[in-house]
């Protein structure tokens, strides 16, 4: 039977003395990575300090692995198996499973998302792949990992900005805070300015706000004979209310009686869940 994202860690690791399964010692040869790992970097360090645990006191929590062609592949436990490499071990204590594709990709982002070891593009990463393999919309991913739909939705957004500012917040030079300031802007090319003066700069998330919002408050020049029009306070009052409810961007474009509601999505499945959202 599938087992659900739900069910966390306690679902995917055991004690070493098991009535259900057992534990064996697999060669280290025989064990390739897993392929639906979401963490792309290991932090060197992390494994090292790991593999002098692993001299001193041995592999005391078995990984989980399934069986595979050739061999054996990785479903949980990638930092162990990398540390134990790294001592010059020969075999592991591991948990066999007969697992399909979808479960392994499954445990492998519970796994790193309860031990916070993703950045966070490779969470955002993760949770898209999750909710295009099974086809989830944002509302059911966030039922099955335990979290608010607005979790979901702060860090798939992140998957809109440039390359090379996913690539600051991938290596740490720019925080999660940063980035989800930076993807309220509208215009790329401000998006990597501001980037490249927080990099530079090392601001704070506050600091980037401040500025976010000095920009906000410049108004342009006015065009002669142009009057500049004030926005009816209810309309403004709706947009604040919307935004709330969908979570997303809203514009309402009105023209005397008469206007157009605007909502802004990330992609098809931040679509789907704004469709959702208005048949509710």
């Amino acid at each position: 039977m599938k087992k659900s994202l739900g069910k966390g860690l306690d679902a995917l690791f055991l004690p070493m003395e098991t009535d259900e399964e057992e534990v064996v010692r697999i060669p280290l040869s025989d064990i390739r990575p897993n392929p639906y790992q979401p963490r792309k970097t290991f932090d060197d360090d992390a494994i090292r300090e790991l593999a002098e645990s692993i001299k001193q006191q041995g592999v005391i929590q078995p990984i989980i692995v399934r069986k595979v062609l050739r061999g054996f592949e990785i479903v949980a436990g990638e930092r162990r198996f990398r540390a134990s490499q790294l001592c010059g071990n020969e075999r592991i204590p591991a948990v066999v499973r007969e697992l399909s594709d979808s479960q392994v990709m499954e445990m492998a982002l519970i796994e790193n998302l309860q031990r916070e070891d993703l950045n966070a593009i490779e969470t955002a990463i993760a949770y898209e792949a999750l909710m295009n393999k099974f086809n989830l919309t944002q509302e059911e991913l966030s039922l099955k990992v335990g979290k608010s739909r607005s979790h979901i939705a702060n860090f798939v957004r992140l998957l809109s900005l440039p390359e090379s500012i996913k690539d600051h917040v991938s290596r740490g030079t720019l925080s999660m805070g940063h980035a989800r300031a930076i993807v309220g802007v509208k215009e790329e090319k401000l998006q990597l300015e501001l980037a490249k003066q927080c990099v530079e700069g090392e601001w704070s998330v506050r600091e980037l706000e401040d500025e976010i919002n000095k920009l906000a408050s410049r108004k342009p020049l006015k065009k002669k004979k142009e009057q500049v029009k004030k926005r009816d306070p209810f309309i403004e009052s709706v947009e604040s209310t919307l935004r709330d409810r969908f979570q997303t961007g809203v514009k309402i474009k009105q023209s005397k009686n008469k206007g157009k509601i605007e909502l802004e999505y990330y992609n098809k499945q931040d679509l789907e869940r704004i469709l959702e959202l208005l048949q509710t």
